[in-house]
């Protein structure tokens, strides 16, 4: 009921501020697990993508944001969940893997922070590993024109990126990047069709 109000309230807020529009909502599954990933250069990010999204996404959010009890309470009703940087969080991770598997939709920054010249960085493997582990896609959402109060603001979502074929009981590490590069070209390419 919380995060249905707070979209409604935050897609006015978006419309009236920031004039944004969505395009490839089309792309986006309408059932079953999803890791989403973004690009990420603005606090409007999460907001922007969890409001284009027809569907409620669960974000993955650095721990120390839920320090304070009121604003823990309120990221929480909006679905957020903590996670420990700099350290394999199983914690995290079982309960991301969880909500997969249960058809829901989680919600990754890659480059694991705001990139401050608004270029792609690096891509840390996290998203990889939980598409893996819980045999899901991934879903890039590119957002473009995130950075300050006002100006026009776009969210585009891709293709569903399928996983690659494997042997074993698990990916190598070599395929957790050569997926999470895929992953990231193909945000590139989103990025560069809304500029």
């Amino acid at each position: 009921m919380f995060y249905n109000l707070a979209r409604v309230v935050m897609r006015l807020v978006l419309l009236i501020l920031r004039r944004w529009r969505v395009l490839g909502l089309n792309n986006l599954p309408r059932q079953g697990g999803v890791v989403v990933v973004s690009n990420h250069t603005s606090y409007w990010d999460p907001v922007a993508v969890g409001c284009a999204l027809n569907r409620p996404i669960h974000y993955m959010a650095k721990s120390e944001l839920f320090n304070n009890l009121l604003f823990a309470t309120l990221i929480r009703g909006l679905k957020a969940f903590p996670v420990e940087r700099g350290k394999s969080d199983r914690n995290a991770i079982r309960y991301a893997v969880n909500l997969l598997m249960t058809g829901q939709m989680i919600g990754v920054f890659p480059e694991g922070t705001r990139s401050t010249s608004g270029e792609l960085q690096r891509a840390h493997l996290g998203a990889a590993m939980l598409a893996f582990k819980a045999n899901v896609p991934i879903v890039p959402v590119a957002i473009v024109g995130a950075k300050g109060v006002l100006g026009k603001l776009s969210v585009i979502i891709g293709s569903p990126i399928p996983l690659p074929e494997y042997e074993g009981s698990r990916p190598s590490r070599e395929q957790l990047e050569n997926y999470s590069q895929q992953v990231m070209n193909q945000l590139s390419q989103l990025i560069s069709t809304a500029r």
